[in-house]
């Protein structure tokens, strides 16, 4: 699969800054869990996926290239 570039310069926007927004809330969440001094692993799932999740979207907008699209849905933005 190539990354074709197949979403316009609002989609990238959005998607880079909402991307930066979850980077940022997992590392907050994540300092938070670390004062809290909580010892189940569980709880590190949630900021694990929120950074995760940002930087793939931070990716998408870098790059000009969603997922969903290139699966063949369509996104409103």
């Amino acid at each position: 699969m190539a990354f074709e570039c197949n979403i316009d310069a609002r989609g990238k926007a959005y998607r880079l800054k909402y991307g930066i927004y979850g980077i940022i809330a997992g590392f907050v969440l994540s300092g938070m869990l670390i004062l809290a001094d909580l010892e189940t692993w569980m709880v590190w799932l949630i900021p694990v996926g929120l950074v995760g999740g940002g930087a793939f979207a931070v990716f998408e907008g870098w790059s000009g290239w969603c997922v969903a699209r290139a699966l063949g849905f369509w996104t409103p933005i």
